[in-house]
């Protein structure tokens, strides 16, 4: 495998593992019993479970392998799914430890990354306390903030914004936008009491991220923990759990076991139990899915607010091209009783559009028409999620597939450096 290139690389979906010092030292001492009652992350020596709204949702895998943490530089996929699930394993330190993460960043080929939550993005945007939500918001903000003075031209980050109330959601932002290191603001795709990101109550959202020229860095989460429905990752789960239920079948064939002579038997049998959770495999292709079509596109969010910028990762990127073909299709043969004019020009739209797709270097439709997908997309690594690939990974999937270089670095660097509005770095690691 190649470790050598000759551009920057940015990664633009990473992630950070929130550490116990969020809440007992950057919470402010009034908020830190309420803010664990909210949503608290408890990894324990048998157990573990996250906790939201006083709620505890235990871990439903092994927690003897902390997936969301358990790459490391020089894994392979293999390696990670044959870890002893019998011997407790440690999580990846550079996950909340800056020197740690500037370390492996070095060893992957990446210059630069921009950081998502992990614990926070899976239940924060539940937390149902709005006073309480803006204080844990202030805290990880704040701890993001130094973790990022590491190194402030290669580590950037998504701030979390209390979308509980949108004073504060505004007020937040405007804070944050003072901060170098936030280049974006964290939204996950999902229903928020009740109502989806299609209603006008998020409409002074847009507005002030357009204003504060902040990036909407859009992020599923597949929602193992949460309760349905907020986005599709319960409801896959519960499916996948149906398939395993018990079958009952009919045996006419006669003979002692189907009940003798010519009468009909019956029997019931288990369907083979699925392996491993269904839900992180479709959820975000789902949610993002959803989200584009519905949101960006269906409510006419990008053509009322045309200067904001969008990044939706974590969910690959070859599927917009299906979204395209039936939102055209939709909007030009289907009466569209909408809130606002819906344009049918949708194709034209999102080229017109500031928004880009994550996108894995595997993805074989990239590969095979990397100049449809070239200015629209950004790469990243999901370090340090079990499924992490490197940049090394990324150039030379891309090259064996034949991409030219200008365009591999574009995807690889240009794009989100462009996006996020941060200088590429300079000098490239090799």
């Amino acid at each position: 495998m190649t470790t050598k290139k000759s551009f920057a690389v940015f990664d633009s979906d990473s992630h950070v593992v929130e550490p116990r010092e969020v809440w007992e030292k950057y919470l402010e001492p009034e908020y830190r019993t309420l803010g664990k009652f909210a949503l608290w992350r408890e990894e324990g020596e048998y157990s573990s479970y996250l906790k939201v709204n006083g709620k505890m949702f235990r871990d439903t895998m092994n927690c003897n392998i902390p997936r969301h943490a358990i790459w490391k530089p020089g894994m392979t996929w293999d390696q990670v799914g044959d870890l002893d699930p019998n011997r407790r394993h440690a999580a990846n330190e550079g996950a909340a430890n800056p020197q740690a993460r500037l370390r492996d960043m070095d060893a992957m080929g990446v210059d630069q990354t921009f950081l998502y939550p992990t614990w926070f993005a899976e239940g924060f945007h539940l937390i149902e306390d709005p006073d309480v939500a803006y204080a844990l918001a202030r805290a990880y903000n704040n701890w993001m903030a130094d973790f990022c003075q590491a190194a402030p031209d290669r580590l950037f980050a998504a701030a979390m914004i209390p979308l509980q109330n949108l004073d504060y959601t505004a007020a937040e932002l405007r804070r944050i936008a003072k901060i170098p290191c936030f280049r974006g603001a964290f939204i996950r795709p999902m229903f928020i009491e009740g109502h989806y990101f299609t209603h006008p109550y998020y409409d002074p959202l847009w507005a002030e991220l357009e204003t504060l020229g902040v990036t909407a860095a859009v992020h599923p989460t597949a929602g193992l923990w949460n309760p349905e429905w907020t986005s599709h990752g319960p409801f896959v789960e519960k499916i996948k759990n149906r398939l395993n239920q018990r079958t009952f079948v009919s045996d006419a064939g006669g003979g002692p076991a189907a009940g003798g002579g010519n009468g009909v038997g019956f029997s019931f049998f288990a369907s083979p139990p699925l392996g491993h959770p269904a839900a992180p495999i479709l959820a975000p292709w789902l949610d993002n899915h959803m989200f584009v079509a519905s949101s960006l596109i269906g409510f006419t969010v990008m053509q009322r607010f045309p200067n904001m910028k969008v990044v939706v990762a974590h969910g690959k990127a070859s599927w917009m091209e299906e979204v395209l073909e039936k939102m055209e299709a939709s909007t030009r043969t289907v009466p569209l009783l909408n809130y606002y004019p819906v344009r049918t020009d949708v194709e034209e739209m999102w080229e017109e559009g500031h928004v880009m797709l994550g996108f894995d270097a595997e993805e074989r439709l990239i590969q095979r028409l990397p100049h449809q997908f070239a200015e629209k997309i950004v790469w990243g690594s999901r370090y340090p999620h079990q499924d992490t690939t490197s940049a090394w990974d990324a150039i030379e999937a891309l090259t064996q597939a034949h991409v030219d270089k200008p365009i591999i670095a574009r995807m690889l660097g240009e794009n989100a450096a462009a996006q996020f509005g941060v200088k590429l770095a300079q000098k490239v690691g090799v």
